[in-house]
């Protein structure tokens, strides 16, 4: 399977999934800390890559996506934003919508 397959078969199978630096028990910078902290407040599981592991990952979905920087979160195979948009989300109350009506539809 070549990256790109890859990158397509994680967001159908996680209704929420994360790419971001490290773990969300042990983020490895600010931005993709104060992320994982948004999503958790959602109270809905979420998926997540370490970007760190995997360098051909890490360099092909800054192109798919055509988002320069990480954490990049998608929702429901959509590319919601980096940390700044899911804070903001977040604050507005958006964010646990959004994660929650994903979720559920995937269970669906």
């Amino acid at each position: 399977m070549d990256i790109n397959e890859t990158i397509k078969s994680q967001l159908e199978e996680n209704p929420v999934i994360l790419y971001m630096k490290g773990t969300p028990q042990a983020p490895q910078c600010g931005f993709s800390a104060r992320t994982v902290q948004a999503l958790m407040a959602c109270g809905e599981r979420f998926a997540f890559v370490n970007i760190l592991d995997n360098q051909e990952l890490r360099e092909a979905l800054k192109v798919y996506s055509s988002w320069p920087t990480y954490p990049q979160l998608y929702i429901g195979g959509e590319l919601v934003g980096g940390c700044d948009i899911v804070l903001e989300m977040s604050e507005s109350g958006e964010l646990a919508t959004a994660v929650k009506e994903a979720v559920k539809s995937a269970e669906a």
